[in-house]
């Protein structure tokens, strides 16, 4: 059965794979994905055919609402796909579609499947909003360029159709996402944005000259690397003007950005509705969110339009102070005393640290402290000692949830 609306804002927690479904079990009302095609971010893992009825059941288990994105340009000669693919969402339950695709959106409403309309489309005035209500969309992921005040006159003027929007993540350069750069640099269209497959060339680093060949900028800079999109401290604006859902972008992110990103944007969102929301709090969240993946932080199109205060300059890629680092791996585990088999093979381990275990082709996902270190059945050890390639060590430590063979074991550490 469909999950029932929460009375709160819905928070939309975007999903790479299994894992990453298993990180935010605690904190998400909604979660949105792929299939394997059609939709866009094609070079994430996404979630198999195949799994689809494990996802939206697993979800549904949990109160979690499940929305499947087909929100690509298509073509004829891929509507066999679309078919297959929302004939396999209506059969699971998926609670709805994410589209902009006219042909889709026919092929939905022939199914009689609830459908959003993804920020793909552009909506970006209240008439185009009204035309999406008139035929029948649930939902509209409006356009990223509107202003605060601009969503909530549209919010106020419909009669119907939900608003979702996003509130932190990746945002890019172009209108809305809807961008051909990647296909002319590759000189091909199987990397256009349109289709999922950007190659994120406004990341690279670019020389401008003029038609002299006069260097305008000069050494080279990233003078349309975009950064990330990060309103924890505007939550409650934004619940005020009555936004039905809060979208994190992030299918290409790894689980412990997913699981982090989530449970930050769930705290706040709980602290606005109980009265505790401070100035306090948006400092933790704030240092919490800089530790995971980010490009630095802005409010987009929110309160004004962005300027080049907004734009990663200096570097491309991951700006925070930490990083991920593959420490080891799962080698054995015994349910009757939950305990793990760890061999260490780049780094240590003490107590107190925090880990994660993470499948490499399992759906393990989990996150705890060292409670308890044991080598050779010695137990009481306070820290390993250091291990590498030479020096390998199976260290046995208790685990919160069951884990499996050959699940890898990370650590966030400081960059240097």
């Amino acid at each position: 059965m469909a999950v029932k609306s929460s009375k709160k804002v819905e928070l939309l927690s975007p999903l790479k794979n299994i894992q990453s479904l298993n990180a935010i079990l605690k904190f998400a009302d909604a979660v949105y994905f792929g299939i394997e095609d059609l939709n866009m971010r094609a070079f994430s893992d996404n979630i198999a055919l195949k799994n689809l009825n494990y996802i939206v059941k697993k979800c549904h288990d949990y109160n979690i609402k499940t929305y499947l994105t087909t929100n690509v340009i298509v073509y004829d000669n891929e509507f066999d796909l679309v078919n297959k693919i929302l004939t396999s969402a209506q059969e699971a339950e998926v609670d709805a579609i994410i589209v902009h695709d006219i042909g889709i959106i026919e092929a939905i409403k022939e199914r009689g499947l609830e459908f959003h309309i993804s920020t793909q489309a552009n909506i970006s005035n209240l008439g185009t909003a009204r035309f999406y209500e008139r035929i029948g969309a649930e939902r509209l992921i409006l356009a990223r360029e509107l202003s605060l005040n601009q969503i909530k006159y549209i919010k106020q003027k419909l009669s119907r159709a939900q608003i979702e929007t996003f509130i932190h993540g990746a945002q890019c350069t172009s209108i809305s996402g809807r961008c051909y750069f990647s296909a002319e640099f590759q000189s091909s269209q199987h990397f256009s944005a349109n289709r999922g497959r950007c190659t994120q060339p406004c990341r690279r680093k670019w020389k401008l000259t003029d038609e002299s060949n006069n260097e305008v900028l000069y050494d080279g800079t990233f003078f349309i690397n975009t950064k990330d999109l990060c309103m924890i401290e505007y939550i409650p604006n934004l619940i005020e003007a009555q936004i039905d859902a809060f979208k994190i972008e992030g299918r290409m992110r790894d689980p412990i950005y997913i699981e982090e990103t989530t449970a930050c944007y769930r705290e706040a969102i709980d602290s606005y509705y109980n009265g505790d929301f401070n100035e306090e709090k948006v400092k933790n969240w704030l240092k919490r969110l800089k530790k995971v993946y980010n490009r630095g932080f802005s409010t987009g199109f929110y309160f004004n339009v962005p300027t080049e205060k907004e734009i990663s300059r200096d570097q491309s890629g991951n700006v925070s102070n930490y990083k991920k680092k593959e420490i080891g791996k799962v080698i054995n585990y015994f349910p009757k005393n939950k305990a793990a088999k760890i061999l260490l093979y780049d780094g240590s381990l003490k107590l107190g640290e925090e880990i994660f275990i993470i499948g490499a082709h399992t759906s393990t996902y989990l996150r705890q402290k060292i409670s308890s270190i044991q080598i050779k059945r010695k137990k009481n050890y306070v820290e390993t000692p250091k291990a590498n390639k030479n020096n390998k060590i199976a260290v046995g430590i208790i685990v919160d949830k069951p884990v499996k063979k050959n699940d890898r074991v990370y650590k966030l550490i400081k960059r240097k």
